[in-house]
């Protein structure tokens, strides 16, 4: 089962940066996992963390906060954007500021 340190050659986010949102992730939703134990390819939505669009929202806002990025609510990548920890993770690290 790959995990946080999995990384792949098509990444730009490395296993600190992945490690690092996924405990703003767990932080921000007071979830009852462990950051570490996040798998970074598995989906947000559904079968994977299980998370709705309330808690995407959530994680918007404190990404938007945290990286200073613009993530819009109609933006048609969203749903790439926010399909899993590492697709997050990697917009992150094409577009933060801070």
């Amino acid at each position: 089962m790959p995990e946080l340190t999995a990384q792949t050659s098509s990444s730009p986010a490395d296993a600190a940066l992945l490690l690092e949102v996924a405990r703003l992730v767990v932080s921000a939703l007071n979830l009852d996992v462990a950051a570490a134990d996040i798998v970074a390819d598995d989906p947000l939505y559904g079968d994977g963390l299980g998370l709705d669009s309330i808690d995407i929202l959530e994680i918007a806002l404190v990404v938007s906060k945290q990286y200073g990025l613009q993530l819009r609510a109609g933006d048609e990548e969203n749903h790439a954007i926010f399909h899993s920890l590492r697709s997050l993770s990697d917009h992150i690290a094409a577009q933060r500021t801070k």
